[in-house]
Order: structure tokens, then sequence, then C-alpha cells
């Protein structure tokens, strides 16, 4: 019997080689006992009690829309206990019009000064969380992403810009987020702003470690919720959100 069901979706921009990603992700959570169903359209995120049934949700879709209902059912699910948990553009330059969707999964892409092929330095944030226990600090060849982040994010790891000349130069040196968890009602989210191409998760091992780490602590989530009885109640307001 499985441990636990993982939803992926995945499609938008293929240039993030969405297919290889979801496939990579489903691979790592089956090594651990979850059942994984990966869908190449929204459609199945139209049923809500369909999108509650799982652990997991892992979106791999860069850029494009997403239906209200269907976005709603996802930030339903995740409020109830379903972890959501994603890296680079496939889940934080997602549905970039939708304000909902960048406040529930804590940050929205503004930009990669330098392109791909920069060379750079993920700082591991030590005792932030289990999930980057025994990691180290490690260098990347890869996109380096300038996120908005949502400052009630737990950072786990960051990088320092500027690395390339670019307007945003003028300003002070920032430290970045890279990865990081938040919460939304009972469920848990994990995002990790690696992973451009799928080889990423090749090269670099942290940056796999990071995201079985991250997928496997914003799944058991659900469990949690669960056993402790834990409702949404507490969260509900009829007062007008966006």
């Amino acid at each position: 019997m499985a441990k636990g069901k993982v939803l992926i979706f995945q499609g938008g921009w293929d240039g993030h080689e969405p297919q290889l990603v979801a496939k990579r992700f489903a691979g790592i959570m089956e090594k651990h006992g979850y059942a994984c169903e990966i869908h190449d359209s929204q459609k199945p995120l139209l049923d809500g009690e369909y999108v509650k049934g799982f652990d997991l949700i892992v979106p791999c879709w860069t850029m494009g829309s997403i239906e209200a209902k269907a976005r709603e059912n996802i930030v339903k699910a995740v409020a109830a206990g379903t972890g959501l948990a994603g890296c680079h553009g496939g889940m934080c330059d997602a549905f970039r019009e939708d304000v909902e969707w960048q406040f529930m999964t804590g940050g929205q892409w503004v930009s990669h000064p330098g392109g791909d092929g920069v060379h750079y330095q993920v700082h591991i944030h030590q005792g932030s969380s289990p999930i980057v226990e025994g990691l180290e600090d490690f260098g990347v060849c890869s996109e380096q992403y300038y996120l908005h982040v949502d400052p009630a994010v737990e950072v786990l790891a960051s990088t320092r810009f500027p690395v390339v000349p670019y307007y945003h130069i003028s300003n002070k040196q920032v430290d970045m987020p890279v990865a990081w968890t938040k919460f939304w009602g009972n469920g848990r989210v994990f995002y990790n702003s690696l992973g451009h191409h799928d080889d990423v998760f090749e090269k670099f091992a942290q940056a796999q470690i990071l995201m079985e780490r991250g997928m496997l602590w914003a799944a058991q989530g659900k469990q949690y919720a669960l056993e402790n009885g834990l409702d949404t109640v507490r969260f509900e307001n009829t007062a007008k959100m966006y």
C-alpha cells in the first residue's frame, strides 16, 4: 500500500523541461513509497474533492495561466493540509497574473541577471530546518533567480546579489532566498529556485537533496493534520482578500 499520493501537473513554457522535471520528482517520491500521478493539463484541478485527496501537489508549469476554480481548489486543499512543493519557474514563475498563487507559494520571479550559465554560491542557513541538516554551502552554474519574496517565509538557503551588472547594482548587496518553507493554513509549502533545466539536479547533488527533503516535508503535513484533527475554521474569513 502506498504511503500517500502525489499530484504533479506539468506544462507551460517548454524551456524549463517540465516533463523531465516532473518525471524526476515522481521518481523521487515513488522511491519513498508515494503513488504519483502526472497530468499534462489542468483539467483534473477543477475537481476540488479529487485535489484534496493528495498528500502533495507539485506544479511544474512555468508562466501560462490557471483557471480561478483550479487555483481555488489548490488553495483550499493546501489550507486543509495537502503539501505544495516546487522548483524554479515551475512554481514561482507560474501564473504571473494570479496574486493568490503568489501569496500561497511565497514569492515571484522577476529577473535572472546574466541569464543561464552564471556561477554563484548557495549559502545554507544552518539550523533553519531539518531539510538542510548536514548540507554545506555549494556553487552552481545556472540561472540566479531574483525574486520578490514573502517576508513570512523561513529561508533555508540564499545567494548574494549582485553577481553580474544590471540596473539593480545601484543598490546595496542583498541575500536573496534560494529555498524556503512557509505554511498556508494547515499545509506546508516548500520552494527551491534551482532547477532551470533538469540536469541541474544531476550536476549539483545538493539541489536534488533539497528538493527530495522539501517534498517529503511538505507531503508529511497532511498526515499530521489528520492525526491532530486540524480543520480550517480558524483561518476562514469572509472579508475581501483580492
